[in-house]
């Protein structure tokens, strides 16, 4: 593939004049137009900024010269986040910009760039025994915070503080001029009419985060764990939802049996055990940790077998009792509604290794993965998910002759309901991002496929329905990008207010064009 850059020296010329590094050669081209999902347009060239000021500066130089600029956090977006539509976009990768900036322990605010991952943040923020209150995705080890900002996400600390951009109190931002853009207070949100809130969940559509200010948290210091099976969808939802209405649990999570099948199929006893006993040396002691990490061995992976609906939840306290107690609570919601306690290895075990290394962006057998969510009322929950169920048995044999599989998680969000998550596998190829992402060692012992049209489209038609009927439930969504529904959702004036600020903030339509359905 020829690069688009060859014919444009002088843009390639002025973004090098910024003090950014900035690659053009095809092979780097070609690599950032994938996300995990698929492969956008072709690039224009690639620009990795070591501050906010060359960000800004690089922004302002390649719209002038007429070409899109569009952010990517870690790369882990499969909706479409970053990869562009028409070509002769220059991508920004926000690597270089990694650092944590502050810590105040007095004002209880951190403040990072915007390319620092959420697994970096945690890292430092343990010598201060603080955090903050959603502490990262499941695949921190990669996702940025920026990214986090703009594309929304869930899960650690999520069941107690809700989402990601919940905990951001302000932003800098630059818009697609060049203008770096403070959004309000750093250590309070909002100030008048909540600015820097129009910045989270934009998908990098209005403007291209800088640093990120963050509200902080004491780090819990006792931790409970438990692990539940239900024989129905039906108890599954309602204990889960009743559980998140307690308040209860930082986390509640589960997976219905073909993803629950999924994992005892993926994991590795021997990794499991080693990682429990690290967390356990931290938390109570030598014996202690020897002493899970032989029931992590003996429960194997067998006690699932009976289950067709997992949950798993994680309690948190300055107290052992009141963290043992929120258990306890959550024992007595799961048995009015029909579930059983089972071994808590997962629970215990995704704890010990909060952001592993991200090998689930392939199957077990090698196939191609695609999430795709929906944050729904904990009223409608359980028929939403009655309509996925309905719709893979009106296309069983298809799934089935052409080798598609799926698998469903849910978490609790914190006030806001549950997200419902169907995975959609597919026996297809690898792309770069894929390959260049999973440890090396878990890649080799993979089966490696071909391209398979038949089978692509048939996930791009499932995704597709799976989109509509999240519509059809009102759900919301985070990494938005350009896959989900979200302005046919929005009341008239609302969809008017939102291009009148993308007009505002981005006349010409440079700033990552067709994200957000703008």
């Amino acid at each position: 593939m020829a690069s688009l850059a060859s014919t444009s020296n002088g843009l390639v010329a002025s973004l090098k004049a910024t003090g950014a590094e900035v690659l053009d050669d095809p092979a780097s081209l070609d690599f950032y137009a994938h996300d995990i999902y698929d492969r956008g347009a072709d690039l224009a060239a690639v620009v990795r900024p070591k501050d906010k000021h060359q960000l800004a500066s690089a922004v302002k130089a390649a719209t002038d010269a007429g070409h899109p600029v569009a952010p990517r956090g870690g790369g882990m977006s499969y909706t479409g986040g970053y990869t562009q539509v028409q070509a002769g976009a220059v991508l920004f990768d926000l690597a270089e910009m990694n650092r944590v900036l502050e810590v105040d322990d007095v004002s209880m605010t951190v403040t990072v760039e915007a390319g620092c991952t959420w697994a970096a943040l945690k890292e430092r923020l343990a010598h201060h025994h603080l955090r903050t209150p959603m502490w990262g995705t499941l695949s921190g080890l990669k996702a940025t915070i920026g990214g986090g900002m703009s594309q929304n996400g869930i899960f650690w600390g999520t069941g107690r503080y809700g989402s990601a951009v919940q905990s951001c109190n302000s932003l800098e931002v630059v818009l697609a001029d060049g203008t770096l853009l403070n959004t309000g207070k750093k250590h309070t949100r909002p100030y008048g009419p909540d600015l820097t809130g129009l910045f989270l969940g934009d998908t990098g559509a209005l403007g291209i985060k800088a640093t990120v200010m963050l509200r902080l948290i004491p780090e819990a210091d006792f931790h409970a764990y438990a692990s539940f099976a239900f024989d129905d969808a039906a108890g599954w939802f309602a204990a889960a939802t009743a559980i998140e209405r307690q308040g209860i649990a930082t986390e509640c999570f589960g997976f219905d049996p073909y993803l629950n099948a999924i994992r005892m199929k993926r994991d590795s006893l021997t990794s499991d055990a080693k990682q429990l006993v690290g967390m356990m040396k931290k938390q109570g002691g030598v014996l202690k940790a020897l002493k899970e990490g032989a029931k992590v061995i003996a429960a194997g992976r067998d006690f699932l077998k009976d289950a067709n609906f997992s949950l798993h939840i994680l309690a948190e306290a300055r107290i052992q009792a009141a963290a043992d107690a929120d258990v306890e609570i959550a024992r007595q919601i799961v048995a009015q509604y029909g579930g059983r306690e089972v071994e808590n290895t997962i629970p215990k075990i995704i704890r010990a290794n909060p952001f592993g290394p991200l090998n689930s962006i392939l199957g077990p057998d090698g196939e191609r993965w695609a999430p795709i969510h929906g944050l729904v009322s904990h009223g409608r929950s359980a028929e939403c998910f009655a309509a996925f169920e309905r719709l893979f048995a009106e296309h069983t044999d298809e799934m089935e002759r052409l080798g598609v599989h799926y698998g469903t998680l849910v978490a609790a969000v914190g006030g806001a309901g549950m997200v419902i998550e169907p995975c959609l596998y597919w026996p297809d190829a690898r792309n770069p991002v894929i390959e260049d992402t999973i440890e090396a060692a878990h890649l080799k012992k993979l089966p490696k496929h071909k391209p398979n049209a038949d089978a692509w489209a048939l996930t791009q038609k499932l995704k597709a329905a799976i989109v509509d009927i999240f519509y059809d439930h009102d759900a919301a969504h985070f990494q938005i990008g350009r896959t989900y529904r979200y302005r046919d959702s929005l009341h008239p004036r609302a969809d008017a207010l939102l291009k009148a600020a993308k007009a505002e903030l981005d006349p010409k339509g440079m700033m990552n064009p067709g994200s957000l359905g703008l």
